[in-house]
């Protein structure tokens, strides 16, 4: 399972918040099968995001469309540097 990994500054939380919850790529659409959205405990102004997917291709896609999404958000103050890299899942154990 594919995970594709989000980080970025944001200078206002709640106002990223709610651009994420509005979808703009269609997650489901998209592949992603379930996401968790985090913050470090020390800097609420900082958003990671998880996004899980069936297939690497999948993952890729929406990669490419968010470096197109990123690049708008940055231009309207939303987000500052993001990062984005697929993961692969190794192992994964609940206790």
């Amino acid at each position: 399972m594919p995970i594709l990994r989000i980080e970025h500054p944001v200078p206002d939380f709640d106002a990223w918040k709610k651009t994420f919850d509005s979808d703009p790529l269609d997650r489901k659409g998209s592949g992603v099968r379930r996401y968790r959205v985090m913050r470090p405990a020390d800097d609420p102004n900082d958003a990671i995001v998880d996004l899980e997917f069936d297939s690497l291709s999948e993952a890729e896609a929406l990669l490419e469309a968010l470096h197109r999404l990123w690049g708008n958000a940055q231009g309207q103050g939303l987000i500052g540097a993001p990062q984005g890299r697929i993961l692969e899942v190794v192992e994964s154990i609940e206790l």
